[in-house]
């Protein structure tokens, strides 16, 4: 686990007691908005570091992106997709579900899929970018691992189950990419049955300091659930960890494309994978 320091050296226990006296009070509509209350997304962001947009695709785009992205995740397992879209290091190359082989990730997914890249650039997603991140925000869909379609089914030999505690911003702390701002385009809704994300609201303007290593809970931490369709914002220094789902396929299926804007400096083609920072317990 990287635990790198914050630009913002507040202590871990100044963040408790920030939470404790400015209480995120979780209830299922407090950070879901639509599509044309940008200030309201921006202003809930900018607080507590994460916002969720509803009502952002229509049902038949929803059903053409799906059908899309499984296309594309079986032409990745069946070799007719170039090698730069797998992963072995997200991903188990020897993931099995069913007895049969299986692919987690396709990455780069918007280099081989135009519905993926229209997804990506809906304009809500692109006005929220530009007041986030400012006018000259870039898309970090050509390097590393691009925007992803991830499946995270799991099972007794998927190699998937959850993720650690982490913030994006510690895979790579030695870039000058940042600030950055992920975006979740969810596919299936999410839940207990299927896995969901925990989030700490308000740790984007702290540092990792007490970060657990693995899985444990945090104080002031909340669940977030989306709905299908749903896009979620973050921000990269957002602590934040993906529960393991508790039903194998099909209730357990949870799918999205992610991928993040960035206002810092462009990688360079080319820069490749090798000072990825693996920071997140799988």
């Amino acid at each position: 686990m990287t635990t790198t320091s914050h630009p913002n050296l507040n202590s871990r226990e100044r963040h408790i007691d920030q939470i404790d006296g400015d209480r995120f009070v979780a209830s299922p509509e407090l950070a879901v908005f639509d599509p044309d209350e940008i200030d309201e997304i921006v202003e809930f962001f900018q607080r507590w570091g994460f916002a969720r947009i509803r009502n952002v695709y229509s049902d038949a785009e929803l059903f053409a992106l799906e059908q899309e992205m499984q296309r594309q995740q079986l032409e990745l397992l069946t070799g007719t997709m170039d090698e730069k879209h797998g992963t072995v290091i997200l991903d188990d190359p020897d993931a099995l579900i069913e007895g049969e082989p299986f692919a987690h990730y396709v990455c780069h997914i918007t280099e081989c899929s135009d519905l993926a890249d229209d997804a990506v650039h809906t304009p809500v997603i692109i006005e929220s970018m530009q007041r986030l991140l400012g006018e000259k925000m870039w898309l970090l869909d050509y390097e590393r691992f691009g925007v992803v379609y991830q499946d995270s089914r799991p099972g007794k030999d998927s190699g998937y189950s959850r993720i650690g505690w982490h913030s994006d911003w510690q895979s790579g702390p030695h870039l000058t990419i940042w600030p950055s701002v992920a975006f979740t385009i969810h596919i299936d809704g999410t839940s207990p049955a299927n896995g969901f994300l925990r989030v700490l609201p308000g740790s984007h303007r702290h540092n990792t300091d007490g970060m657990p290593p693995e899985f444990e809970k945090v104080p002031g931490e909340v669940a977030v659930y989306a709905d299908r369709g749903d896009v979620l914002l973050h921000d990269a220094h957002l602590w934040h960890s993906a529960a393991r789902a508790t039903e194998d396929s099909p209730g357990g299926i949870r799918r999205h494309l992610r991928g993040s804007f960035h206002a810092g400096d462009r990688l360079q083609e080319g820069h490749g994978l090798e000072d990825f920072v693996k920071n997140a317990m799988r």
